[in-house]
């Protein structure tokens, strides 16, 4: 009798201490929480900028001058020398604290693990400390075609964009205009256009196109963004680019207060083969924290989560729930992350779940304050007048962009998930979108609307989501 009294105790003992831990971990997030404002210093918060632009126009070629790191990583992208998949790199961007520096000399940007303070190495001012101006995370991407969906995927978490064009081609190429529609239905206000290549053609080709470029940007986002001619493979003008991004580019307002709101973008499964079972290391999601604060052992929630269909055929999903046991920015461990810059967050998940980018368009946050999840959408729609990025012998046929009609299938870019679509209603600038999976996601939020054309997704419209059908979701067992 005395042992099964002890028995109990005990359990109550370590109940109790369990529920101490929570709380005190629950205190030191709502401390961080309340105070990370003061403790960013605002000059060093992370901002985000993005490479876009048509098919070899050097795009990655910018992320490697710019931040020291080759973006360009798996076996099929180096055999084929294309970004497929989203690439990711980060950089500080410094300046010569002496104000004698020449400008833009006095402008230099190194990778995400240079010390705060170097040296400057313009000559005669070699005895003066460079100062941090900011942290800015890079994502590149693809060019080509067929992968426009990943590159509206990246374009879901930018605070800016590079817009390349090479001088060596006439403007606009078909995924210039069409990347450029896309950063604007993504509200992307700050454009910074590189015309690269220039060590590549004589001067007044150059000048020929920087006036075609000016036509070109008429009348869009990018009307009155700066163009600075550059070579990215020679490094010519990467100090002009740095001065543009710290002047052209603000650090947008961040929200720490909020419950954290992480957009996956990739996710990874770092164990390679061979791996011994004890070592075996939990999920990594990669991606851009949109408001509030993530820290080490915290508790958070995945939604959608893993999506299944019952034997009726109705869709059902399960969110994940985990425990971050790690923090990166590249290499840089950290304790606590916040809005701005591409975070790894490591976990206690089963890798299976993160491998081969199986998470990416899911959205990561602190537990049971994630938005609704919908799987049909009601949306107020717009459509472009002309199909971008298409060159067709008939064009202006087949250029136009015919009305939506019912039953017709399109795909969907909402934050970084991409998804099939099927119209089952429509009324003037209204349409009920079925989705082909479920989309953790908020009233209001743009999305992107792509249709098949000629064997390829083509950008055709953008619309806001007004209202939709949500999911049952399970509540947490934590």
């Amino acid at each position: 009798m005395d042992s099964n009294k002890d028995e109990a105790l005990r359990c109550i003992t370590i109940a109790k201490e369990a529920i101490s831990s929570e709380l005190k971990l629950a205190s030191e997030v709502s401390n961080i929480s309340q105070n990370v404002s003061e403790r960013i210093d605002g000059a060093r918060s992370k901002q985000i900028g993005c490479t876009i632009g048509h098919v070899a126009h050097g795009k990655s070629t910018v992320v490697k001058a710019i931040s020291g790191v080759q973006t360009v990583r798996f076996k099929n992208e180096l055999e084929r020398n294309i970004t497929i998949k989203l690439g990711y790199a980060n950089a500080k961007i410094y300046k010569c604290e002496e104000e004698r520096c020449p400008r833009p000399a006095c402008y230099k940007a190194y990778g995400s693990g240079k010390e705060d303070n170097p040296m400057c190495d313009v000559p005669g001012f070699e005895n003066c400390k460079m100062k941090l101006l900011r942290h800015v995370s890079f994502v590149d991407c693809p060019g080509h075609d067929i992968l426009m969906a990943t590159m509206l995927n990246g374009a879901a978490i930018m605070d800016g964009a590079l817009l390349l064009i090479a001088a060596n081609e006439s403007c606009p190429q078909p995924q210039t205009s069409e990347h450029l529609a896309a950063v604007e239905i993504m509200r992307l206000q700050h454009i910074i256009i590189l015309q690269n290549k220039v060590d590549l053609v004589q001067e007044n080709v150059a000048i020929n196109q920087h006036e075609a470029i000016q036509k070109f940007i008429q009348g869009t986002v990018a009307d009155g963004a700066p163009v600075v001619p550059i070579s990215a493979q020679l490094k010519y003008n990467i100090d002009v680019v740095c001065e543009y991004i710290v002047k052209k580019i603000p650090i947008p307002e961040r929200n720490f207060i909020s419950p954290p709101n992480m957009i996956v973008i990739r996710s990874f499964d770092v164990n390679k083969p061979g791996f011994e079972v004890d070592d075996i290391r939990g999920g990594v999601a990669g991606g851009s924290i949109l408001k509030g604060v993530l820290k080490v052992n915290q508790l958070i929630e995945i939604r959608p989560g893993i999506v299944v269909k019952d034997e009726s055929g109705n869709i059902k999903c399960t969110p994940i729930y985990s425990r971050i046991v790690s923090l990166f920015a590249e290499q840089n461990e950290l304790q606590f992350a916040v809005p701005g810059g591409l975070i790894g967050v490591g976990t206690t998940m089963d890798p299976t779940l993160t491998r081969a980018d199986r998470l990416v368009g899911q959205v990561l946050g602190e537990v049971g304050s994630l938005p609704e999840v919908y799987v049909e959408l009601e949306v107020n729609f717009f459509l472009l007048r002309r199909l971008l990025g298409v060159r067709t012998k008939d064009s202006e046929r087949q250029g136009r962009v015919s009305k939506l009609a019912k039953g017709e299938i399109l795909m969907l870019n909402i934050g970084s998930m991409s998804t099939g679509a099927r119209v089952v209603a429509i009324k003037n600038v209204f349409a009920k979108l079925q989705l082909t999976s479920p989309v953790c996601t908020s009233k209001g939020e743009k999305i992107a609307l792509s249709r098949r054309i000629e064997k390829h997704w083509r950008l055709i419209g953008w619309g806001e989501i007004q209202a939709g059908i949500t999911l049952d979701v399970p509540s947490s067992p934590l």
